[in-house]
Order: structure tokens, then sequence, then C-alpha cells
């Protein structure tokens, strides 16, 4: 990166790398793909006095807080898309914007953090696959944005599908907090997701006149694909939901029989506490006081009533 010029090419066979002074001596005949890093102020003082764009598609793309949506200016068109965060120690419902001002010999795309799909053009370019125009750029930009998130929402099925197999063998706290965790990713994940297919079904369907009926095609593969993620996480919050239910039921069913077995044993230890504490009173008169074999009449009495009462409980089917 070149502060901050991440990657530019000028999209000629054989494409070639540009650098600042060439984008900025503007004689270039080419088509030119430019990837520039937001964060850099010689990025922000060339798209804000050199670049040519209305103030308004400027303001948009530097903008702080973003969400997916696609605006047309002129001859051009601007977009705002997000992809998954697949860098190191990051959570993918973290999702990084790419910021996309394309017109009919320029694409200009930002970003903020490291974003994976670009970096996956930029290795087909090198790989000698190069796009010869704009419009299949951000065509391929879209491909590997889309298909970068596939590995996060599979992930999460699968995740979910483990903590079902493991209800039974493992603590339920740790479950439920997996699974809030999931369910928070997945929320998150289709914050902008969903935004993001409406996006991408606007610019399949006409909203750049400088598509071709390829790109378009290409396009709406990209669009089924967005569709798809979308309702798998649904489906995974739906799971999710009915997963808490019955992990909230498994505790509560632990709970109750755990109650009704200490209901049945106070139970059985009632009548023996009763007859125990009725003997232990001090005062004149407990029967057996002056007899030697009372304490041991009074143990085989109690254990005859406690075996009786289990007897009893087993009879009705309360064991």
């Amino acid at each position: 990166m070149d502060d901050g010029l991440v990657t530019a090419y000028a999209l000629s066979k054989p494409p070639q790398s540009l650098s600042w002074d060439a984008i900025e001596r503007g004689s270039l005949d080419t088509p030119v793909w430019m990837h520039l890093d937001r964060g850099s102020d010689r990025a922000r003082v060339w798209l804000q006095s050199r670049s040519g764009l209305d103030p308004l598609v400027v303001d948009a793309l530097l903008a702080e807080e973003t969400r997916p949506r696609i605006a047309p200016f002129g001859d051009g068109l601007m977009l705002i898309l997000r992809g998954v965060n697949l860098n190191a120690d990051a959570d993918p419902d973290d999702m990084i914007a790419l910021r996309v001002w394309i017109e009919p010999n320029r694409l200009i795309t930002m970003r903020t953090r490291r974003l994976m799909a670009a970096q996956d053009v930029r290795d087909e370019i090198e790989a000698g696959k190069a796009p010869t125009t704009v419009v299949e750029t951000l065509v391929r930009l879209i491909h590997h944005l889309v298909a970068r998130i596939s590995p996060v929402v599979d992930g999460m099925d699968e995740a979910i599908g483990a903590i079902e197999e493991r209800m039974i063998s493992e603590p339920v706290r740790r479950l439920k907090t997996e699974l809030a965790a999931l369910r928070r990713t997945a929320i998150g994940l289709r914050r902008y997701l969903a935004p993001q297919r409406d996006v991408l079904l606007r610019l399949a369907g006409g909203d750049a006149s400088f598509l071709d009926e390829r790109s378009r095609i290409r396009l709406r593969e990209s669009v089924d694909t967005m569709i798809r993620y979308v309702e798998e996480l649904d489906m995974a919050r739906e799971r999710a939901s009915v997963l808490a239910e019955e992990l909230n039921g498994l505790v509560a069913e632990r709970m109750n029989r755990t109650m009704y077995v200490l209901s049945l044993v106070g139970t059985v230890f009632l009548p023996l506490g009763f007859i125990t504490g009725l003997l232990g009173v001090n005062v004149a008169g407990v029967p057996g006081s002056q007899w030697p074999l009372a304490f041991y009449a009074l143990a085989v009495t109690l254990s005859g009533l406690a075996v009786f009462e289990v007897w009893l409980f087993r009879r009705w089917r309360l064991l």
C-alpha cells in the first residue's frame, strides 16, 4: 500500500499496475480500477479535490456509518456493500464496508480494513486472469464478496447441529452461552445481508445502464446466492430459538425432577420426624423411657414405617 493506494490497475492487455503519480496525471485512456484506503489522508484529499466526483458522492464514500445501498449519479453509480470480516481475531459479523463508485471507464473502491474479496480479484489479475472492463471487475468483486460469506453461514449451521448433538451430554449453561453467541452472529450478519440482497437485486435489475447482459446474468447468480444466505440465516435463527426453548425445557424438567425427588424424601421423613420429635420431648410419661430395648424397638418401627411408605408410593406409581 502506497500511502492510501492499496492497489490500482489499468485494465489493458496486459494489465498495468499504477502508482499515485500515474493516477494524478490523469492521462490514462484505458479502464482503471483503484482500491483505496479510506483512512489515508492522501486518498481523502485526492477524492475531494482531484477525482472529479460530485461532493455528495465523496461525502457518501467517506461517511463513517454506512449501510448497503445503491444510488445513481449521472453516468455513474455508487454502491455501499458489506463483506464478512475474515481478518485474524475478528468477529465475522463485524462486517467490513466496501464503498464503490463505478462509471464507464473508472472503478473506485474503498475500504477501512483489509477485505479478502479485493485481494481475490488482485490475485486473479496477478495470475493472468485480469478483467478487461470496470464492469467485469465489479462483478468479480461482488462474486468474491458473496462467496466469502459461505463458510461463515455454513459454519453456523454446523455449530447449531453440534449443539443439538451435545444437549444430553454437556452442561446446559455452556450450551446456552454458545447458542446465544450464534444467535447474535446471525442477527448481526442478517442486519447487513438482507439490505445487500436488495441492493444487488436492483443492480442486476437495471439501475446501471452500462451493465451488459452477461454481467447481469453473473450478478443474478450472486443475487441468488445472497438470497440463499439470508434464508439460511433466518433458518439458523429459528433453529437457535427452538434449541433455546428445548434447553430451557430441559432445565425446567431437571429442576422439576429434583423438586419431585426432594418432595418424596420429605414426605417419607415427615412421619418419622414427627414420631422422633414426639418421643424426644422433655416431659414425664414418655413411653419406653425405662425399657432397655426401647431404642431398638423404635428404630425397627421407624424402618418398617419407611419401607411401608416406599411400598405405598410405588403402589400409587409415585416412584
